[in-house]
């Protein structure tokens, strides 16, 4: 897997929870975690039979997206209310980790079933089957040769967030109170956050204001005013 990123490459986005996100700027680091506990059951089995491979105590990963806002990633990857998404530049999030051989870096491969070849054990972390190409993840793999773990943190420069977004499914009357949380924690006062208008966006529906069905409505109610 490369270790390099090319420029105009697009941002690295990670979907996750409120605390895990408090967690990240109160100890500016991100943690990778063991993929044993992941839904996803064939991708866990991967890291696991790398982990056999490369005779790992343990094999810990984080997942990223380089795809842009969907519905299907605040649905899938967040927990109503307290989810959020961290956008994060591409560069220097790279640039911050001490890449090696033991901690590795980036997109996943999605690879369908009926043409897929036995992989190289190298490409075992970066494999995954196509009804998840969706996604569009990009990944952190962290291989500890000598001792069983279950995270590993790596510290990060909060100035590599490019933006926090909350989720939609946040009450509106609660995001000043939770952006000024956020906004609150030691080296985050300049910090963007903003709750996403994934759900309810005034410019789409202005544009369908603009719409013949839009003129209809408005005129039908200046001739039949109630």
């Amino acid at each position: 897997m490369t270790n390099q990123s090319g420029g105009n490459l697009p941002p690295l986005r990670r979907y996750t929870t409120l605390p895990a996100l408090l967690d990240l700027l109160r100890n500016k680091q991100i943690t990778l975690l063991s993929p044993m506990s992941w839904p996803d059951r064939n991708d866990s089995f991967y890291l696991e039979q790398y982990r056999y491979g490369r005779q790992a105590k343990a094999v810990l990963a984080v997942c990223l997206s380089e795809a842009g806002e969907t519905y299907h990633h605040w649905r899938v990857f967040t927990h109503g209310a307290d989810g959020v998404c961290i956008q994060f530049r591409r560069e220097m999030l790279l640039t911050a980790f001490k890449l090696g051989k033991n901690l590795l870096h980036g997109p996943v491969e999605y690879v369908e079933l009926n043409k897929a070849t036995a992989p190289s054990l190298e490409r075992l972390p970066f494999l995954k089957r196509y009804p998840y190409r969706d996604e569009k993840e990009y990944r952190f793999v962290y291989v500890d040769l000598k001792r069983k773990a279950e995270t590993k943190c790596f510290a990060i420069p909060l100035d590599c967030i490019e933006k926090i977004i909350l989720s939609p499914w946040l009450p509106k009357n609660l995001t000043e109170a939770v952006s000024a949380a956020i906004c609150s924690i030691d080296g985050c006062a300049g910090m963007k956050v903003s709750r996403t208008t994934l759900l309810e966006n005034t410019r789409w529906k202005n544009l369908g204001k603009t719409s013949e069905a839009g003129w209809g409505f408005r005129r039908s109610r200046t001739l039949n005013p109630r």
